[in-house]
């Protein structure tokens, strides 16, 4: 069973209202932020999953919960405020809509001490050192914590065993790549916007994910929504991967599920196309569900096979 380590510095509760079919109102309580569901794909997939997170307050022992009932281990570091709750209203559209689309009804922020940062990279160094893999992810505000510390964990990580996977974006993805990466996940508007590419023509991100493999990043992955995404393996051979036509549900989540999914075929040894095949999958087929981060594994390496890929001269 792969061993996947997942730094993830912003957990959040998420608490939805949504209709149910008898006229009714449900509640539903589920565990959020990029590293969560990035971590809930490989244990999908099934890996041993050990998150590595910030928790305070009450809604920090009811995320903890939550996680530990996915199945998902959890290395807490402890904080003086409670961790971010989102409360969503999903209208009036009885099991319709996006997962994560709701008006916004209250939310509440958190940003980590300098002490509490030292403690979460302590512990994801701890929990890393006997892992496989370790999976770099950001946060949605930018004022969480300073990227200087993405620069630490991926040049730390990889010189003591571990493969790193990081899915950033702006400053933090800069920062990790500083470091030096195993593979980096991103996303054709994510380069765009950190400037590293005027416009979004496969060559123009081919190009950035060039500068990127110059910069530390072994290889590049770039997912480009509904368009075929873009790999840069080790050798600097470029592909294109397109993936198997299903119909979309929602589309929030794919990127942080071939993220998932790419950790853990990176932690059982496959190459780059081949972890590519399988991250674009599942990242194919969690936009056809709601849950973020979901799938079955069956499903995934089915969908696997029909991924198209295409090398580029």
């Amino acid at each position: 069973m792969p061993d996947v380590v997942v730094f993830a510095p912003a957990p959040s509760l998420r608490v939805t209202a949504e209709p149910a079919p008898d006229g009714s109102t449900e509640i539903h309580l589920h565990p959020g932020g990029q590293g969560v569901w990035a971590g809930r794909m490989a244990r999908t997939l099934e890996a041993a999953v050990t998150l590595s997170l910030p928790l305070g307050g009450e809604s920090g022992v009811a995320l903890r919960a939550l996680l530990e009932h996915e199945g998902q281990r959890v290395l807490v570091t402890g904080t003086a405020g409670p961790t971010p709750t989102v409360v969503l209203d999903h209208g009036r559209e009885p099991g319709g809509g996006d997962a994560e689309g709701g008006r916004v009804v209250a939310q509440s922020h958190g940003a980590l001490t300098r002490h509490e940062v030292d403690e979460l990279y302590t512990r994801t160094l701890e929990a890393a050192l006997s892992a496989d893999v370790v999976v770099l992810t950001g946060v949605e505000n930018p004022g969480t914590l300073d990227e200087s510390i993405y620069t630490r964990l991926a040049r730390d990580l990889r010189a003591n065993g571990p493969a790193v996977v990081a899915d950033l974006s702006g400053a933090a993805l800069l920062a990790a790549v500083e470091g030096g990466l195993s593979v980096l996940k991103t996303a054709h508007d994510e380069l765009v916007e950190t400037q590293l590419c005027e416009g979004d023509e496969p060559e123009q991100l081919l190009d950035a994910a060039r500068e990127l493999q110059e910069r530390g990043a072994e290889v590049v992955l770039v997912s480009r929504a509904g368009e075929p995404a873009l790999l840069l393996d080790a050798e600097g051979r470029a592909f294109a991967l397109r993936g198997p036509e299903l119909t979309v549900v929602q589309h929030r989540g794919a990127g942080d599920s071939m993220c998932g999914a790419l950790a853990v075929a990176v932690a059982s040894g496959a190459d780059a196309v081949s972890a590519a095949r399988l991250a674009t999958a599942a990242g194919a087929l969690n936009v056809t569900r709601q849950g973020l981060g979901t799938g079955h594994a069956d499903a995934i390496r089915a969908l696997a096979k029909r991924v198209e890929v295409r090398e580029l001269h």
